[in-house]
């Protein structure tokens, strides 16, 4: 295992290799300032090992505001295991994994990410205590998309309420784009809502039967930001709000849980110009982490507990738009504000012995 403290901004980065298993992994710890850090593993065929290393500092910095904007005591961290699951994944891999994770000492805690299974974390698991999100059989919180479904679906409530008064979301349009574990817990919470909804997915079969279920609408997943709606819910690929679709959104609002939504910095400034309320996705999509917080808690895991403190996003995404009017910058650069403000006033946080 090699480490390199203070490597690319992140407090460290510890990089491992296992000829016998097919294992290269990456672990960025970007700031562990509130407690010991926490991001999943992502396991995706990069195309260099440089390209992996700059997807898991990114995604490390992400986590970091993402714990700090919800009040969680947990750090910002990320894992990458280089290789495609489908062909690459055996118990064998999972297992150094699992060791190279134990390694650490507890300064990274591990979860479900792209290209891993709760299966895989009820595996390592097995492995090193290190590992949270596992299943419910296993003593974790289990599969974080309802978790995270609820917190998207508070977070538009809080958006009803900025825009029209009420936090209602009784007879709004909502145009969902992704329906898959995500995307199609928060569609049943909309329609028992009595939303009015249309839905895409790029398995059109999927967005169907969606819509067949709960009496949506469904378009062509690329028409779907085009619809004439009041709220759009970006629930599947990151980096789709740019120069290009920006200018074709006729909605008054974004809000979904999608990582990542806007490609650029500079698309925070062009929603504005348009007149379009931005929910930042990182305070949006936060009930999973949330959730995993509650399984470190002392006493284990409270479902009723996790799911009162994940409806608080909509009380976060308040004071994101409280600090916005005030500081007159956009619900980005706010999100952003209020993660910092919290960082810098937090005392450092022990190291793991």
């Amino acid at each position: 295992m090699l480490e390199l403290v203070g490597s690319h901004g992140a407090e460290l980065v510890a990089m491992t290799a296992d000829p016998d298993t097919g294992l290269r992994a990456i672990v960025a710890i970007d700031s562990t300032v509130l407690g010991p850090s926490l991001g999943g593993t992502r396991f995706r065929p990069f195309a260099t090992e440089e390209e992996a290393l700059t997807d898991v500092l990114r995604l490390a910095r992400g986590m970091t505001y993402k714990h700090a904007v919800c009040g969680n005591a947990l750090g910002g961290g990320k894992a990458v295991i280089i290789g495609d699951p489908a062909t690459l994944r055996s118990d064998a891999l999972l297992r150094a994994y699992g060791a190279f994770v134990d390694r650490l000492g507890g300064r990274y805690l591990t979860a479900e990410d792209v290209g891993t299974t709760q299966a895989d974390m009820d595996f390592l698991r097995t492995v090193t205590p290190f590992v949270t999100g596992a299943s419910e059989a296993a003593g974790g919180s289990g599969d974080p998309s309802p978790a995270t479904a609820w917190g998207v679906f508070h977070a538009m409530r809080a958006v009803a309420e900025r825009l029209w008064g009420d936090p209602s979301l009784e007879g709004r349009h909502v145009a969902v784009s992704g329906v898959g574990k995500v995307g199609g817990a928060l569609v049943r919470h909309l329609a028992e809502a009595g939303a009015r909804l249309t839905v895409a997915d790029v398995r059109a079969g999927a967005a169907a039967a969606v819509a067949a279920g709960w009496g949506a609408t469904a378009v062509p997943a690329p028409a779907i930001h085009t619809v004439d709606c009041d709220i759009f819910s970006p629930c599947a690929l990151g980096a789709v709000l740019d120069e290009a679709t920006i200018p074709e959104l006729r909605c008054a609002a974004v809000c979904g849980c999608a990582n990542n939504q806007l490609a650029t910095d500079a698309d925070g400034e062009r929603l504005a110009a348009r007149g379009v309320l931005y929910a930042p996705d990182y305070v949006v999509n936060a009930g999973g982490v949330i959730n995993i917080a509650v399984e470190l808690e002392a006493g284990g895991y409270d479902r009723d507990r996790a799911w009162a403190r994940i409806e608080r996003i909509g009380d976060t995404l308040r004071d994101v738009f409280e600090i916005a009017d005030r500081d007159g910058v956009t619900p980005a650069v706010a999100a952003d504000r209020l993660a910092r403000a919290r960082l810098d006033t937090a005392r450092p946080a022990a190291q793991p012995s």
